[in-house]
């Protein structure tokens, strides 16, 4: 690697808010606010809006999506075209 070209690779700790989930890595990424962790050390935070705590796919939850609405309109969309019977 050439010196001087590369960002700072430092701890960062990423939070999710939502979840109340954070943890600590390292990475590239900076950010002005600041968080004690559990060592003591204050470490740079970027809060993100999902993560392994609360995306579906990872907690097994999955949000209600409410499709009434969609499925009346196609059913009105549609029901002008009459339903043709074969």
């Amino acid at each position: 690697m050439k010196p001087g070209i590369h960002p700072e690779y430092r701890p960062v700790v990423y939070r999710d808010r939502a979840a109340d989930f954070a943890f600590l890595t390292r990475s590239t990424a900076t950010s002005d606010q600041t968080v004690e962790w559990a060592d003591g050390n204050t470490y740079p935070v970027i809060d993100v809006q999902i993560s392994s705590a609360s995306h579906p796919f990872w907690t097994g939850r999955q949000r209600l999506v409410d499709t009434e609405g969609r499925v009346e309109k196609f059913r009105a969309k549609y029901a002008r075209h009459g339903a043709k019977q074969g």
